[in-house]
């Protein structure tokens, strides 16, 4: 006599189901990059758990296309639920970075990492549109003040 297999049909369906339905420990993420009111060319984004306001999981990313992502796109990663740092990092690769003399950096930096604080909620697609602002385009802001105290 030879077993049925036919019972297990049902079971491998619901876990496929379950599998399929995404997690609630991260959200797809799209939006729109600009800089100086013009699409970012090309980049990258990054979402990182804020852990001084409670954060965690693994970091979200994607590129940045033509002034557009998503983290659901190949190559990059859905956002960790909760509070996050977003990093933006921007490029005009069709531009040589005439500071570097070195023939191997194709493509000029738009501006200075650019970071804001964000919430990522639960579940479904968010859509988050970033201005990049002018000023990023001079750098990192030094702190002012007294240097901090350096911990090895």
């Amino acid at each position: 006599m030879r077993p049925n297999h036919y019972y297990l049909a049902p079971v491998l369906l619901g876990l496929m189901f379950v599998v399929g339905c995404g997690s609630d420990t991260t959200t797809r993420v799209t939006g729109k990059v600009t800089f100086k009111g013009a699409p970012v060319p090309a980049g990258k984004i990054y979402f990182n758990p804020d852990t001084s306001k409670g954060g965690k999981g693994a970091s979200g990313y994607a590129d940045i296309k033509d002034g557009y992502y998503d983290t659901s796109s190949s190559g990059g990663r859905d956002a960790p639920v909760g509070p996050v740092i977003i990093a933006v990092e921007g490029i005009d690769p069709g531009s040589k970075d005439t500071k570097n003399k070195s023939d191997d950096v194709a493509a000029k930096l738009l501006f200075a990492r650019y970071e804001v604080s964000f919430e990522v909620p639960k579940g479904g697609t968010v859509t988050k549109d970033i201005d990049v602002p002018a000023s990023a385009e001079k750098g990192p802001v030094e702190p002012k003040g007294p240097a901090g105290v350096i911990i090895p």
